[in-house]
């Protein structure tokens, strides 16, 4: 049996990516883990330092145990949140039919604690943005891209409102992430009898290289069964795919994450990152 790690804040994008578990776990035979992680950082209190010498011993020790207090106060409540949070999620999945599903409660960092389980699973699935999502609503959330750069198994960035995938778009150039996404694709069950598409973007139509690229996935797609849709087109990615996808119905974009450097990330933005904070769809991507 194969194993889905969904990792949760509770958050409305949160929601999404448990329908989304939800309709891919049946077809992957795999089992649920719900992650939280409750951030550490969220039950320290404001030190008071040393401040007997301003305000005197007795007054220094007095609001010391009131923070003291307190810290324990902000750590019940957040275990308490945690608690309701992944009930939430099971309750979730036992009104879907969803059986096989484990919750696990953290505290510290979601990016530490996410390569423990990431080792067990087949496939990550986590929302778009979290808990800052209607304050940020043009920005990835705080862990996502570090996961993504991190994990080495395929994960499913989740939309806001979900959408049964039944039209499944790769990105394609030819690269070992996209040749990965491509095999994982084509073998796994969860994708059978969709509609598989397939585009590779190039400066113009009349690239070589892109020829052999879009070639190659086309053969590979149909040595595995399917009758892919291939486009070659010339242009901007990020506006090209964007465009692709939408006026062909697309339900999940699959991508191979990060192709550039790190560097030329900093300076000039990715493709992956920028059709991450403008799809209104999911995106599979594979490191």
């Amino acid at each position: 049996m194969k194993r889905i790690l969904l990792c949760t804040d509770g958050s409305a994008f949160s929601q999404s990516s448990y329908r989304y578990a939800a309709w891919l776990a049946p077809r992957l035979d795999a089992y649920v883990n719900v992650l939280y992680v409750t951030d550490i950082r969220s039950q320290k209190v404001v030190s008071t330092g040393n401040l007997s010498g301003s305000i005197g011993i007795d007054a220094s020790r007095e609001l010391l145990d009131k923070l003291v207090n307190l810290e324990h106060e902000k750590a019940k409540i957040n275990h308490q949140r945690a608690k309701l949070i992944l009930e939430e999620a099971k309750h979730f999945f036992e009104a879907e039919g969803i059986q096989n599903v484990n919750l696990i409660h953290e505290t510290g960092f979601l990016v530490d604690s996410f390569h423990e389980f990431e080792a067990q699973a087949d496939l990550i699935i986590l929302g778009k943005r979290g808990e800052a999502a209607e304050f940020a609503s043009g920005h990835l959330g705080a862990n996502l891209e570090r996961i993504v750069r991190a994990s080495h198994k395929p994960c499913l960035i989740t939309s806001r409102q979900f959408k049964p995938i039944e039209r499944v778009l790769l990105a394609y150039d030819g690269s070992p992430s996209c040749q990965r996404m491509l095999q994982f694709l084509t073998k796994s069950a969860a994708f059978r009898g969709l509609g598989l598409y397939i585009i590779t973007v190039a400066k113009n139509a009349d690239d070589q290289t892109a020829i052999a690229h879009i070639g190659e996935a086309k053969h590979q797609a149909q040595t595995a069964g399917f009758e892919p849709v291939c486009c070659l087109i010339g242009g901007n990615p990020e506006t090209v795919i964007a465009h692709y996808a939408g006026e062909n119905n697309i339900s999940l974009l699959a991508m191979g994450a990060y192709g550039h450097s790190r560097i030329r990330h900093l300076v000039i933005g990715s493709t992956t990152a920028q059709l991450l904070r403008s799809s209104h769809i999911p995106v599979l991507l594979f490191r």
